[in-house]
């Protein structure tokens, strides 16, 4: 099987080094087809008298139009003009037919239809000098003329549609990559947000205990042993929240894409709040949600308020706090979230600037609207307003 695999190897490149070279092929036998013809033709040019000067002339311009048929992919409308020329002065029709096949495939515009009435006057007056039937040539020129450009415009239409398809698959290639791709970055900054939902506000509840008991050292072990306590359970739901996220990771199968983190409801914000006191925060809540409110809003309004509470984890620890939830069917959603100018100097975590980024794409998804900013006394407000829906109006 050695040998068959070499040879299928070598034939390989032969193949391919004929397919590179097949235009000077096929430039060379119609060359040879030409001369041919013209040898032919002037030989038969004196009859039994032999070679007379007539046949030396038609072999003459017949050699140099066949020969130039070596250029008629670069100038074709040169060699064209060449053929028509030996056509009109010596009957040579074979070079003439050949550049106007070559002519239709490469243009199909006014130049072809020109020398096309060209040559086929030339056919005609060429003809008509040898006493020919005037009714025969005009009504044989069309045919004889035309078949060689139809030949060539259709090879040349074949050709064109033939590249313009290529092209179209590759665009279509070129056009479905970058959508994996768009798709691939859209999927990954989904998976960013959500863990940043998900872990943060655990993250920064772990960091609060752990940092007020750094800064009073001097508890007693009832509260040493709370506030550890506390650190475990959040780390530990931490682990879990996680957990569950890298398994829908793994395996994805939901309809139209399982949210990633476990899916909060608005009736998990009296734990979220309650969680932030158990952490030491100054937190003053009303929380006014009917039972019927929309999932999309409900989790919207839970990562809102979230997301609030861990910037004020990491940011303003020692701040009141105010969390303002309302919403009623007609009205939509109003949540407001307010700390006062914070007395700690520094920050327990770093800042990631995506937090606030993701509220607002959430937000704008929703079909609501999103203010942050300071408040006149030093502090922050975070306020959003979403409309009763659960986004689902505009699926028809």
């Amino acid at each position: 099987m050695r040998w068959l695999r070499r040879w299928f190897t070598r034939f390989g490149r032969w193949y391919a080094w004929f397919l590179r070279h097949a235009p000077r092929f096929r430039d060379l036998i119609y060359i040879g087809f030409s001369l041919l013809t013209i040898v032919a033709q002037a030989a038969g040019a004196g009859g039994r008298e032999g070679w007379i000067t007539k046949s030396w002339i038609v072999l003459g311009i017949g050699v140099l139009a066949s020969l130039v048929l070596w250029w008629r992919r670069r100038y074709p409308i040169a060699v064209t003009v060449i053929g028509i020329l030996a056509m009109a002065s010596a009957q040579i029709f074979v070079p003439m037919g050949l550049a106007l096949l070559t002519l239709s495939i490469r243009r199909r515009d006014v130049w072809l239809a020109v020398l096309s009435l060209a040559g086929y006057a030339a056919y005609v007056g060429s003809s008509w000098q040898q006493n020919t039937d005037p009714y025969v040539l005009l009504f044989t020129g069309p045919f004889l003329v035309g078949s060689w450009v139809a030949v060539g415009a259709y090879v040349g239409a074949r050709r064109d549609l033939m590249v313009s398809l290529r092209d179209r698959a590759e665009r279509a290639e070129a056009e479905r990559e970058l959508r994996a791709e768009q798709a691939k970055l859209g999927e990954r900054a989904r998976i960013a947000q959500e863990m940043h939902d998900v872990l943060a506000h655990k993250v920064s509840l772990i960091a609060l205990h752990a940092g007020g008991l750094e800064v009073n050292p001097a508890v007693g072990p009832e509260k040493v042993e709370s506030s550890a306590g506390l650190i475990r359970q959040t780390a530990r739901q931490a682990m879990e929240d996680l957990r569950e996220v890298l398994g829908v990771l793994r395996a994805d199968v939901s309809e139209d894409g399982a949210d990633l983190a476990p899916v909060p409801k608005a009736s998990d914000l009296a734990r979220l709040v309650d969680d932030s006191r158990a952490a030491g925060v100054n937190v003053r809540s009303e929380l006014d949600l009917p039972d019927g409110v929309p999932a999309l809003v409900g989790r919207t309004v839970y990562r809102l308020v979230q997301e609030s509470l861990t910037n004020v984890h990491k940011h303003a620890r020692g701040a009141t706090t105010e969390v303002v939830v309302r919403g009623a069917e007609g009205d939509g959603v109003t949540v407001r979230v307010t700390n006062v100018r914070p007395v700690a100097a520094g920050s327990l975590l770093p800042g990631s600037g995506a937090g606030l980024v993701g509220l607002r794409e959430r937000v704008t998804l929703s079909g609501g609207q999103l203010t942050t900013g300071p408040t006149p006394d030093g502090g922050w407000q975070v306020e959003a307003w979403l409309p009763w829906s659960d986004g689902r109006e505009g699926e028809a």
